[in-house]
């Protein structure tokens, strides 16, 4: 009985640990043995969406030298969990995993997607946000992988997803994508594939921002004029001021800028695909130029509830089109991104306001980038010959 008080003594002050540094985790004896519960991903086999709590079956001894080891294990969990890299498939029994592979292909299509809607926080705009993630770059490439396997019911899983990826155009934006969605896939079913996967996805990327042909900022401002309806001219120039994404526009915090902040600056909302930052003009003098001050955004649907960004995207598009402006929606991000390198600002603040990782601005800008470089190199040593 001593041993039993004092075991729950233990148990009670490693829970008060885990709650003080917010793991999210709650140890429980049950018998004889020990699990740790908290708000988890669904299971393979749950037709829920979203985390919510359960139990994982760590099956430790409830002694002392159990409590040490599922301490270790809840600090890893915790990790997993904040990185969204938690799989079930390291503490399900394997019959569990058994039971997944010998579903239909379609059902387990649906198990993955039930699995990454639930990712991430919880509420109605991430779950718009992961939607839309889901119909642009998983859905389509599932669904293809869906049509070889019909065209070839014997083939193995592995090597449907590697003959789904060569199908694709080679270097293409869609194979890069697809390739992301069915490793993903993949990992999801525990489904080993090729070490050379990645270089089947191709070389997609830099070349094609090279290519375009960009709108200069004499062309910008003219075709900002040429927009009739205001409503849409303060989209366009938003857009062009601060470089956003088409749905982004519809997604940020004017307050500062309508109130008179000097340094006009915005912020760019978590409902958004890539979340809360903040955002400055480049050009600040573009601000009085288009009006932002004042200006007020078109009434379109913007409630994640019955829509996606996706579509709220569309309709710059659309708009775009129908004033006959030369240039897509995103030239105008683009445009504003060199913009940037040439006034020589770092590549990881430009990578941050434009809401993407550092690696993927270097790879887009490259040829801008190195100009810059190169530029600033000569110059420097010019000032230093002897």
């Amino acid at each position: 009985m001593a041993v039993s008080a004092s075991l729950d003594r233990a148990i009670a002050a490693l829970n008060a640990r885990f709650k003080a540094a917010r793991l999210g985790l709650q140890v429980e004896c049950r018998g004889d043995r020990l699990s740790l519960r908290g708000t988890l991903p669904p299971r393979p086999d749950s037709t829920k969406t979203r985390p919510y709590q359960q139990r994982i079956p760590l099956k430790l001894p409830a002694t002392a030298a159990g409590l040490k080891q599922i301490e270790r294990e809840a600090k890893v969990i915790a990790a997993q969990l904040i990185e969204r890299r938690f799989s079930w498939a390291d503490y399900l029994p394997q019959t569990a995993a058994l039971q997944l592979d010998q579903l239909p292909l379609d059902e387990r299509i649906t198990r993955f997607e039930a699995h990454m809607l639930a990712q991430s926080d919880p509420g109605a705009a991430a779950l718009a946000s992961r939607k839309t993630t889901w119909e642009k770059a998983y859905a389509p490439y599932l669904k293809k992988l869906l049509a070889q396997v019909e065209q070839q019911p014997r083939q193995a899983l592995d090597a449907a997803i590697v003959a789904t990826l060569a199908a694709l155009p080679s270097h293409s934006r869609s194979r890069q994508v697809a390739c992301t969605a069915l490793k993903a896939f993949a990992e999801f079913q525990g489904i080993a594939l090729p070490e050379d996967i990645d270089k089947l996805g191709g070389q997609y990327g830099s070349s094609k921002a090279q290519r375009r042909l960009l709108p200069s900022d004499e062309v910008i401002v003219e075709w900002c004029d040429r927009i009739p309806n205001p409503a849409w001219r303060y989209v366009y120039g938003v857009m062009a001021t601060y470089g956003l994404r088409n749905h982004e526009v519809f997604f940020c915090d004017y307050q500062e800028l309508r109130q008179g902040d000097p340094e006009g600056r915005i912020t760019v909302l978590e409902t958004t695909k890539t979340g809360l930052h903040d955002v400055w003009p480049f050009y600040p003098e573009w601000i009085d130029r288009f009006g932002l001050r004042q200006g007020q955004l078109p009434p379109i649907n913007t409630d994640l509830t019955t829509t996606t960004l996706q579509r709220v995207g569309q309709q710059v598009a659309i708009q775009f089109k129908r004033y006959g402006v030369p240039f897509a929606p995103y030239d105008l991000r683009h445009a504003w991104a060199v913009r940037t390198i040439h006034f020589g600002l770092p590549d990881t603040v430009a990578a941050r306001m434009m809401g993407h990782s550092v690696a993927i601005h270097n790879r887009t800008y490259h040829r801008w980038i190195t100009h810059r470089d190169q530029r600033q190199a000569v110059q420097t040593a010019l000032r230093n010959r002897p």
